[in-house]
């Protein structure tokens, strides 16, 4: 995630935050709830958030003495496709989300690095970063349809739930191969 400071926030993007009504006092909370358009790109090769699909925001923003911790919850829907039998996969996520953001001057011990915190331009702050890393890393690799998949089978490519349980390949050892043609051949 990008934790360099953000110089040009768009206060009208849906993931930005304004914090001017939260006061500056460590302690001072607000609430931050609301449902937002998921961004592009938002998961892995085989499973995603559709782009533009809702995504709720449950979260409460902290006053501490280096800038603003939110936490709280991200939830909404995923797509994609089994990773074994490539059927379509329909679900819903629910991820926590815990982040500080720093005020842009804040240089305590826990704010130092760059590349450790986010950083606030001004009263607005990010959430995009901490979303996506947050959803991202919660997703499979390789998602399942569910858990006891079968898959498909390797030689035909049906579906092992539509196969009967007694589904077999005759398999012929390469090296006979050859003899198999000639008796093929004589009749």
């Amino acid at each position: 995630m990008p934790k360099s400071p953000q110089s040009h926030l768009d206060p009208r993007q849906p993931l930005v935050v304004d914090t001017t009504k939260l006061p500056r006092q460590p302690g001072a909370t607000r609430a931050l709830n609301r449902v937002v358009p998921a961004p592009a790109d938002l998961g892995v090769e085989m499973i995603s958030v559709p782009e533009g699909s809702d995504v709720t925001l449950e979260m409460t923003m902290t006053s501490v003495s280096e800038g603003v911790y939110i936490t709280g919850t991200a939830a909404g829907s995923l797509k994609g496709e089994c990773g074994r039998c490539l059927n379509e996969i329909d679900k819903t996520f629910e991820v926590h989300i815990a982040e500080l953001f720093a005020y842009a001057d804040s240089t305590t011990e826990e704010t130092t690095e760059d590349d450790e915190v986010g950083r606030m331009s001004g009263d607005l702050l990010d959430l995009e970063p901490a979303v996506r890393d947050a959803i991202v890393l919660k997703l499979p690799v390789t998602p399942l349809c569910r858990p006891d998949c079968p898959g498909l089978c390797p030689d035909c490519g049906v579906h092992f739930d539509d196969l009967p349980a007694d589904h077999s390949h005759e398999e012929v050892d390469p090296r006979w191969a050859a003899l198999r043609n000639l008796s093929n051949n004589k009749e």
